[in-house]
């Protein structure tokens, strides 16, 4: 690794490394805690996914699968689901967050305590008040990163997938050696995609960006977007495929750039149909998926073979590392935050509760 390279990219690197760990912790030393916490989900009529920033990512990442096993969970933000929602004693809240001390999640936590209703904390503090105050928790303490979500994104959205597999059609060693195999295939393909980043023209900077995706990638696309917002500091659209049919295509116009996830399954022929006329009308368009087309888009970056409930669990990695590569380009900083804090901790305003740049707390 060059001395150039900068925080954000050291912790994509290790990425691979990190899941490979939660992993195995989640059917070694973790497992008993997954296993608890799968059966408070089971028993519970209704079940919440919740999480804000990039934890509300992995919550749309992983509620596919308990929609497809016919045990829906009810998706709605933690701020959201704070303010504007009624719990029982008959229902699980299944809390994601990255340190359990956001202002939203410590109200939403003592808030599903006064209903009754069951909270199951999964998070990367031991010492947060998510893992301290839930009646289920699920702790992955790998190292945290450096600003921005990357390494925290990408194991509670497994730790969250495992719960989710645990409660529908199960999850164990099997599960976990084949996902792992997986990851280690994605880690030998970061040499590759970094070369084909380093000389696409997709990267122009100054373009307006959209990323689009369908199912278990739909989380991925909302994290691409945060990613050029906290890393590139330039706005970005993300939404689903479907939804981008409808109306707000309208504004497509050259020079214009878009991201696309191709499910492993599900739409392939009709969202590459997207891309082929997204590129006719101008843009320039990279795909991330399995078994993709070559030359057919400006960018193209496989995946490994994974389930597809599972491709969340690498396909943001490309992104992470088209994100760093475009905040070089473009001159930023993606080390240090201008004005968000490392952890919110307070309900109003922008400037007054900021911490210092890239300060940990």
């Amino acid at each position: 690794m060059t001395k150039e390279a900068t925080q954000f990219l050291r912790d994509i690197l290790r990425q691979p490394k990190e899941l490979r760990w939660t992993l195995e912790h989640l059917i070694g030393a973790g497992s008993d805690a997954l296993a608890k916490a799968a059966a408070a989900a089971s028993k519970a009529k209704n079940v919440f996914l919740t999480g804000i920033g990039s934890s509300w990512h992995a919550a749309l990442n992983v509620a596919p699968m308990f929609n497809q096993a016919g045990r829906p969970a009810h998706l709605v933000e933690a701020s959201e689901l704070l303010l504007f929602a009624e719990l029982s004693a008959d229902n699980a809240v299944v809390v994601i967050s990255r340190s359990g001390r956001s202002i939203e999640v410590v109200q939403l936590v003592e808030k599903a305590k006064r209903s009754g209703a069951k909270v199951i904390g999964i998070t990367n503090a031991l010492e947060g008040t998510l893992a301290k105050e839930a009646d289920f928790s699920i702790v992955v303490p790998i190292e945290l990163d450096h600003a921005i979500s990357v390494n925290t994104y990408s194991t509670l959205a497994a730790a969250t997938g495992a719960l989710a597999q645990a409660v529908t059609i199960g999850f164990g060693v099997p599960e976990a050696t084949d996902l792992a195999s997986a990851v280690d295939e994605t880690g030998r393909a970061i040499p590759d995609w970094q070369k084909q980043i380093a000389t696409s023209k997709w990267f122009t900077p100054g373009r307006t960006t959209y990323f689009l995706a369908r199912g278990a990638s739909f989380g991925t696309a909302q994290e691409a977007r945060l990613l050029w917002e906290e890393g590139v500091k330039a706005p970005a659209t993300a939404m689903g495929t479907g939804v981008f049919r409808h109306g707000p295509q309208e504004m497509v116009r050259e020079g214009m750039r878009f991201g696309i996830w191709l499910d492993a399954e599900r739409m392939r022929e009709q969202d590459l149909a997207t891309a082929r006329d997204l590129q006719k009308l101008g843009a320039s368009v990279m795909l991330i998926g399995q078994d993709l087309p070559q030359g057919f888009a400006d960018l193209t970056l496989q995946l490994p073979r994974i389930p597809g409930a599972w491709q969340f669990l690498i396909d943001c990695i490309p992104a992470q590392l088209a994100a760093e590569q475009l905040a070089r380009m473009s001159g930023e900083d993606s080390d240090t935050f201008r004005l968000c804090s490392f952890v919110v901790e307070d309900e109003a305003g922008l400037l007054g509760g900021a911490a210092s740049a890239g300060a940990k707390s």
